[in-house]
């Protein structure tokens, strides 16, 4: 009798023993299968792609107030990545992102890639991925015409320059000239308000998006050429070398078959 109660026990902890790991091993297969999941196949997999682009630098990203649509080189840059990695055109989602605030939308998983005139560094690549580089670009000052300064050397103490925060330009202006004041803003937009009302005496940023605020207001004009090499690159979350493999493949067929030159002339002004 006592031998058949001991069998009894024994077989009941074995079968709880065996249920226990069948769960166990139910619910590893299933967070495995999504931690597996790279970035690639979930675009794939929710047939869009989420894009954090400026809606605040002229030809670049710039969100149109009479359409509601964002517009500039980085957007259609991104409709064609969508158009390469899902099929169409229109299956991208663009989400407004600043300087500062892409990289943490990109590690949140808010958005996929960021394309939003965002310079290769290598403190960079310590937070994201990089494509190969899409577009050339480098810093100058913007200043209203018939301003005294003329370049980097006239920068003295005192002089006041603004710039954006999160960006490489303030911290190059603070390196390039060190007697002078930096002030960030939240976005150009700001940032040239702030030049236009007199609060500083020259803007500095990447050459590409000066140019843009230009052609938004011919008083202003850039000086003193550039000083950096800024090479734009598509950021994705770290790690996924699927996605960057994917997004080179996309931009070197946009090379080849004529449309990024089609896209550069609509947009991009050398002067």
């Amino acid at each position: 009798m006592f031998k058949s109660k001991t069998s009894k026990i024994a077989g009941v902890l074995l079968l709880s023993a065996s249920m226990l790991l069948s769960a166990c091993g139910k619910g590893g297969d299933k967070e495995t299968s999504g931690s597996a999941k790279n970035a690639l196949e979930q675009i794939k997999s929710k047939d869009k792609i989420v894009i954090g682009v400026k809606y605040d630098t002229r030809l670049f990203g710039l969100k149109n107030p009479s359409t509601g649509e964002v517009e500039g080189f980085d957007i259609d840059i991104s409709k064609e990545l969508a158009k390469d990695l899902v099929g169409d055109a229109k299956k991208v989602e663009f989400k407004e992102v600043t300087s500062k605030t892409r990289i943490p939308m990109l590690n949140n998983g808010d958005i996929d890639a960021i394309v939003a005139t965002m310079t290769i560094s290598e403190e960079r690549k310590k937070e994201a991925d990089f494509s190969d580089v899409y577009f050339d670009a480098g810093q100058s000052l913007l200043v209203k015409k018939g301003s005294p300064i003329k370049g980097l050397e006239d920068l003295k103490k005192g002089t006041k320059v603004l710039a954006v925060k999160g960006s490489t330009s303030a911290i190059n202006i603070s390196q390039k000239a060190p007697d002078t004041t930096v002030l960030e803003f939240e976005n150009y937009t700001e940032a040239f308000t702030a030049l236009k009302a007199g609060k500083g005496d020259a803007l500095t940023t990447d050459d590409s998006i000066l140019y843009g605020m230009v052609d938004q207001d011919s008083n202003y004009e850039l000086v003193g050429g550039t000083f950096t090499d800024e090479p734009y690159g598509i950021a994705v979350k770290k790690g996924n070398e699927e996605l960057v493999d994917a997004i080179n493949s996309a931009l070197k067929k946009m090379k080849e078959n004529g449309k990024y030159d089609e896209i550069h002339k609509k947009w991009i002004r050398s002067n």
